[in-house]
């Protein structure tokens, strides 16, 4: 069984997870110590076998968890914070597991994929999800190239030492306009969203940022700039105004929709105001 952890509050704790703990014959842990601070959290203590289970032993570990749900164990597999298998151990048990013929359920929790769509401010109709971008600068932009076409909203995480790094490369990608929100120690005391175009978002991280990061940046526009007229540039504008957006930012987020320059758009909007005053 997999079970999601608090991403921070543990008061955002799913109520199985104290149940399934304390019943569990065997728990893998992607860090034990970690387990047992939300266990004294919680107030539970674990009635079976704690077994450390990361990144350095996973594969090396499975099969013995394996054998263990084979042979009826209850095996309960909880990672740092989230669900397991997402940036996280657990994909390759899950698969053995599978295999087998062996039952995979679930207890559902805390996401920061998720969360950091919901509060992103971006389309979230549609989405998918990146995981850790490379750590060297040419695979990074190698990989975030390859994502500059996707019309999908797009999560990341990242680590804080490497996140100007990051959005600074994901604005040469996406160009500096694409809209992006950077979320930092989700449900934590000192949550933050930083919300604005990339190019703006990587010069604020090069200040320095702390934290658990993710980010959520808007996907490509699903029309070419070529087939949009001065009418329907003027036209997009004055919906985002609408929403609440200044005139500046709806500028800059259609010129990023439409992947035309920002005085493009700005010129636009300035002769459809000076035709209708001259209509007046």
């Amino acid at each position: 069984m997999l079970a999601g952890t608090p991403i921070g509050d543990v008061g955002d704790a799913p109520p199985r997870l104290s149940a399934e703990l304390a019943r569990a014959d065997v728990i893998a842990a992607e860090d034990t110590r970690r387990l047992r601070r939300l266990t004294q959290a919680l107030g539970v203590h674990p009635g079976g076998r704690v077994l450390s289970y990361f990144e350095g032993n996973e594969s090396a570990r499975t099969p013995e968890l394996a054998d263990a749900l084979a042979g009826g164990a209850r095996v309960l597999l909880v990672t740092d914070a989230g669900m397991p298998s997402v940036s996280d151990p657990g994909y390759r048990l899950v698969a053995a597991a599978v295999e087998r013929g062996i039952r995979v359920t679930a207890v559902p929790g805390p996401s920061a994929v998720l969360t950091a769509l919901a509060l992103s401010g971006l389309p979230v109709d549609r989405f998918c999800f990146e995981g850790f971008p490379p750590r060297k600068a040419g695979e990074r932009l190698a990989r975030l190239r390859e994502n500059a076409e996707e019309r999908r909203t797009l999560v990341y995480f990242e680590a804080p030492h490497r996140l100007d790094d990051t959005l600074a490369a994901m604005a040469e990608a996406f160009g500096t306009d694409r809209r992006a929100a950077v979320c930092r120690e989700l449900t934590k005391t000192y949550e933050e969203v930083k919300r604005g175009p990339l190019g703006e978002l990587a010069a604020w991280a090069a200040q320095g940022v702390r934290g658990e990061i993710t980010i959520v940046v808007e996907g490509a526009s699903d029309t070419g700039g070529a087939e949009l007229d001065d009418e329907e540039l003027v036209g997009r504008v004055r919906v985002r105004e609408d929403a609440g957006e200044r005139r500046k930012e709806a500028i800059a987020a259609v010129a990023a929709e439409a992947g035309l320059p920002k005085r493009r758009v700005f010129d636009a909007v300035v002769a459809a105001k000076n035709a209708a005053r001259g209509g007046a």
